[in-house]
Order: C-alpha cells, then sequence, then structure tokens
C-alpha cells in the first residue's frame, strides 16, 4: 500500500512541475516590474487604502505582505489597508491552481471574494479606529521601513528565483500529498471530509488555524485539501484568509506595539473564520 501511495504521489507530482515553473516564472517576471510600484501606491492610496490593498493583495508577490508590513510598522499605509492586504493575499494558492489546472473560472471567483472581503474588512478596521482617535494622525516612524529584507527572493535573477519557488514548493506539494493519501486511506476520504466540512464549525476553526502558520506550507496545505475535496470552500477561504504569508511574522519584528500584533492576529483568525463559515452555511460552491 505504501510504494502505491509513494508512487501515486510521484507521478502527480511529476506532472505539475512544468505548470509550476511557467507559473512562477511569469509570477517573478511579473513582481520585478510592478513591486515598487505597488508600494508607492499604496502609501499614497489614503482613505482608499483597503481598496488599493485588497485588490493588489491578490497579486501572488514574493513579499508583498512584507511590504504592507513595513509599510506599516513606520505608519505610511492604514490599519484598514494591511489588514486588506492580509486578508487578499493567499501566498502559495493561485500557483497551485493553476498547476492543477483549476477552471480560470474558478480562480476568478475566489481572488474576486478573497479582494472583496479585505476591502470590507479594511474599511470597518479604518472605520473604527478613525472614531476612537478622531482627526488624530500618528507619526510616521520611518526607521521601522525597509525594502523586502525578509523576503528571501534571489534579487535580479527571475530565473533563479522561479526554479527555487518551484523546486520549494513541488517539495511541499509531495510531502504533502503523502501525508493526505496516508490519512486519507486510513481514515477514509468520508470520514475525514465530513469531519472538516460545513456541517460543524471545526472546518473553519481549524482551517483558520493552519492559516495563521507564517509559511507557505499552510496555504499549500489548505489549497491541496480543498482540491482533494476533503475541505469545503468556506474552510478553505477560513484558513488562506487568516494567512498571510511571512506578512504576520515580519509584523512582529517590526512593528513594536506587542499587543497590537497580538490584536491584529487575532482580528486576522477571526475575520477569516468568521467569513469562512457564512461562506459554508451559504453553500458557496466555486
Amino acid at each position: 500500500m505504501i510504494q502505491d501511495i509513494i508512487l501515486d504521489t510521484l507521478v502527480d507530482g511529476i506532472k505539475l512541475l512544468p505548470f509550476l515553473f511557467v507559473t512562477y516564472l511569469v509570477m517573478e517576471y511579473v513582481e520585478h516590474k510592478t513591486s515598487e510600484r505597488t508600494g508607492r501606491i499604496m502609501q499614497k492610496s489614503g482613505k482608499l487604502g483597503p481598496v488599493f490593498g485588497g485588490v493588489l493583495g491578490i497579486i501572488p508577490q514574493c513579499g508583498f505582505s512584507t511590504a504592507a508590513s513595513n509599510l506599516y510598522a513606520g505608519r505610511m499605509i492604514t490599519f484598514g489597508t494591511l489588514f486588506a492586504v492580509f486578508l487578499s493575499t493567499s501566498d502559495e494558492m493561485l500557483p497551485i491552481f493553476i498547476s492543477q489546472q483549476v477552471p480560470i473560472s474558478t480562480i476568478i471567483r475566489i481572488l474576486v471574494v478573497k479582494a472583496a472581503i479585505g476591502i470590507v474588512f479594511g474599511f470597518l478596521a479604518d472605520l473604527v479606529i478613525n472614531r476612537k482617535k478622531g482627526n488624530a494622525r500618528e507619526k510616521l516612524q520611518i526607521e521601522h521601513l525597509c525594502e523586502h529584507h525578509h523576503c528571501h527572493c534571489e534579487e535580479g535573477n527571475i530565473l533563479k528565483s522561479a526554479v527555487s519557488h518551484t523546486l520549494q514548493i513541488f517539495l511541499f506539494v509531495i510531502l504533502i500529498t503523502f501525508f493526505l493519501n496516508l490519512v486519507i486511506e486510513g481514515i477514509g476520504e468520508g470520514k475525514l471530509a465530513e469531519l472538516l466540512s460545513g456541517r460543524s464549525l471545526l472546518g473553519p476553526l481549524i482551517a483558520g488555524m493552519v492559516g495563521l502558520i507564517p509559511n507557505c506550507a499552510s496555504s499549500v496545505v489548505l489549497t491541496q485539501l480543498y482540491l482533494e475535496g476533503v475541505l469545503g470552500a468556506g474552510s478553505m477561504l477560513a484558513g488562506l484568509l487568516a494567512g498571510s504569508g511571512v506578512g504576520l511574522l515580519v509584523l512582529y519584528r517590526v512593528n513594536d506595539n506587542l499587543k497590537e500584533n497580538i490584536r491584529i492576529t487575532l482580528l486576522l483568525y477571526g475575520a477569516g473564520v468568521l467569513s469562512g463559515i457564512l461562506i459554508e452555511m451559504a453553500g458557496v460552491v466555486f
């Protein structure tokens, strides 16, 4: 049984390699051409920050949530803008969807929903904060700003960076798929799906906790579980909304206010889980 699982996992994984590589090559090109521009757009967005944050956040750029963390630590963008970016960021979801040849219409619907949720919660966050602080404006803290120092992409070498990303995610997919196949074989796909399905709160609650893990592995796990039919759309989105790649980890490093960082983490989890539960209850199918 183990040999069959290993063979099936390797065959499925190898089929993804060319799609993953082409996807990351295109993404790296787009990032190198637009990363500085998107940062400037966020800085100048003002009250419309959550809109720009929600829309720009769905672009799968290495270090985009990291840039938002740094900009917020320097008080160059609002809390709502940061929140919108964190919620709309999907990390490795998009390249995996593309490599698995998920219909473009499905991908677009999911991205639109994530961006919309990020924008709504972003505006709500800014509205609440502005009411509490009145017209008081926070001072800029330029010493906290930096340019993608926490992004581990290969600067200036698109091909090398694309290969690096491809191999990393390929390894994650292989390991996670192997583990999933073992679990499904042992427990049964029906029982596992029932445990994490929308018929209970357990799916979104667990998925939200997985999403908070500051690593691309969390988005790989959630996306693979969804593609395997184990997670429903709401549970998957609960985790992906709560996840922000390494952005949250960087926020803890560059933002001096620990209580605020903890509050942001809890709000991310709450917003993700609440949205996931509502989507599951509404029976939304992408």
